[in-house]
């Protein structure tokens, strides 16, 4: 799919209103509390569109939504889309200070909120400098309710469950998503109704295979655009069903049993969120995933390690690819059965891609490079952002920030962030291979390699490790973790310092924030 083959005007709340026509009665949502039928979420869409249409919201007004992954989250989304409005989905893990800086940047008229997450706007409602109309989905303690909050069940119970979806140009704003911040301030990141049926077709279809028959589920959040793909806009772009579990994706055991329960086909999670369910089935946790037939990685890069192990425990491969918010969703991916362990596999077709130097020239196969991507779902600018739009939305080309290379039959090999990769006595070093490295070590569960100086104020790779099981003995797995990297790796490469730590800083959608173990990484004589 092309943008020439999407009419002139398209509104993407089509992705779910062709289901209802069609195929109404089959599932289209399931998860602990129940389950709906495409047309049953349908109406309920509508009975949102209409609720906003009485407070006399215009085509492309925002609308914000602090939701848990439950049924209502999925409504209100496809209800905003319905209106003409722009869904803005917040990541559920922040705090007020954070909340009150995207709200001011996006200065939403209407909040839908989560009663579980209430707190989290404790003063923030009441001193934004524009009036929000809030709605409160669920139960909700007293002390921690938005002063004239209405009940999301209430808003909707009279509204009408007929409604028309407003006529918007498939190149109108539908989305906008706040970026993970694995680089410090968020940024809004606009998307248009056109991105997600193409994206859905290049990655959904025809990377991953996704049919009517399938039944996905992803342990990452719906607000994170990785969720929003692949566990709702992909699934439904086919007619398959969705499940949604509103805990934490950090819980092994309750995302394995929403596994065994709901029994999905497809299931997505973050390199991160593998480690944590090999831990848990390496220690004696037995689930049963027959149901599965693929799982999808992304999000950061997959070490070879995990893909390896993943493979020997449940026989199953795991699909890496990279993508971001600011395409919507991958553009390089492995494909079942082309897999290449440890690489983020091939350019999607519908996409390319170029690996640059610093002065925009392509580089050699083998040599390492920023990479661009240009293709039709990619955003235009950051919100409000004027100067970092310019310096990554180059003419038709994004430039995605990461550092790669590839291999001669084409696969892409990921070698860090641009902001992470180190020159260690005048030649660069991925944090990536190091990382690698260490997590060939048995003892070793996550880690992240940043840059720290030494007494002569020169960089050199530092080590943060998470280690497998707890009580182990900082100094002696430290200096084991040395001789480890230096058996591997030349010896530029090595981790000059390792420090045992019990977690590492991450965003809600499971990225480790470098920039903060950056800022912690002291000097070292």
């Amino acid at each position: 799919m092309k943008l020439r083959d999407l009419p002139t005007f398209y509104n993407a709340s089509e992705i779910l209103t062709r289901n209802a026509e069609t195929r109404g009665d089959a599932t289209a949502l399931v998860c602990d509390t129940g389950s709906f039928t495409f047309a049953q979420m349908d109406r309920k869409a509508k009975q949102v569109a209409n609720a906003l249409r009485s407070f006399d919201l215009r085509p492309g007004e925002p609308v914000a939504l602090l939701l848990l992954d439950r049924p209502e989250w999925v409504m209100s989304f496809f209800g905003v889309l319905m209106a003409g409005s722009v869904a803005v989905s917040l990541n559920t893990l922040l705090v007020p200070e954070d909340y009150r800086a995207i709200l001011e940047d996006c200065r939403p008229r209407v909040l839908i909120v989560d009663g579980a997450l209430c707190d989290q706007l404790s003063g923030v409602i009441e001193e934004l400098p524009f009036a929000v109309r809030v709605i409160v989905v669920g139960e909700v303690v007293p002390a921690a309710r938005p002063p004239r909050a209405v009940d999301f069940a209430e808003w909707i119970a009279g509204a009408s469950e007929h409604f028309e979806p407003e006529l918007t140009h498939r190149e109108d704003p539908c989305c906008l998503n706040y970026s993970s911040g694995t680089t410090g301030t968020p940024k809004g990141i606009v998307h248009a109704h056109k991105d997600l049926p193409i994206s859905a077709q290049l990655v959904g279809v025809n990377t991953l295979g996704l049919t009517a028959s399938d039944r996905t589920f992803a342990a990452a959040k719906l607000f994170f655009t990785f969720a929003t793909g692949g566990n709702l806009i992909f699934p439904w772009f086919t007619g398959a069903s969705i499940t949604l579990f509103s805990g934490s994706p950090r819980n092994a055991s309750n995302i394995l049993r929403v596994i065994e329960r709901h029994r999905p086909t497809v299931f997505y999670s973050s390199p991160t969120g593998y480690a944590i369910l090999l831990a848990h089935i390496e220690r004696g946790g037995h689930h049963d995933l027959s149901s599965l037939r693929l799982c999808v990685s992304a999000g950061e890069a997959l070490p070879e390690t995990i893909w390896q192990r993943w493979k020997q425990v449940t026989g199953l491969e795991l699909i890496d690819g990279i993508g971001s918010t600011e395409n919507y969703h991958m553009f390089i991916c492995n494909k079942p059965g082309e897999v290449r362990p440890g690489s983020s596999g091939r350019p999607i077709p519908g996409y390319q891609v170029r690996i640059v130097d610093e002065l925009g020239q392509e580089v050699k196969p083998g040599n390492i490079g920023t990479l661009l991507v240009k293709g039709e779902t990619a955003s235009l600018y950051y919100h409000r952002q004027y100067q970092r739009s310019r310096e990554t939305f180059v003419g038709e080309w994004l430039n995605t920030g990461d550092k790669y290379f590839a291999d001669t039959d084409g696969y892409y090999w990921h070698a860090g962030r641009s902001d992470d990769m180190l020159k260690v006595g005048g030649i660069w070093v991925s944090p990536h291979e190091v990382e690698n490295a260490l997590l060939s070590h048995p003892d070793v569960l996550e880690c992240a390699v940043v840059g720290a100086t030494d007494s002569s104020g020169l960089v050199k790779p530092k080590a943060y490790v998470v280690p497998r099981e707890d009580g182990m003995n900082p100094a002696e797995l430290e200096a084991q973790l040395v001789e480890h990297v230096v058996e591997r790796l030349a010896a530029y490469k090595r981790a000059r310092w390792v420090r045992i730590v019990s977690d590492l800083p991450k965003t809600a959608t499971g990225k480790v924030q470098r920039f903060a173990l950056r800022r912690g990484a002291e000097a070292h004589g």
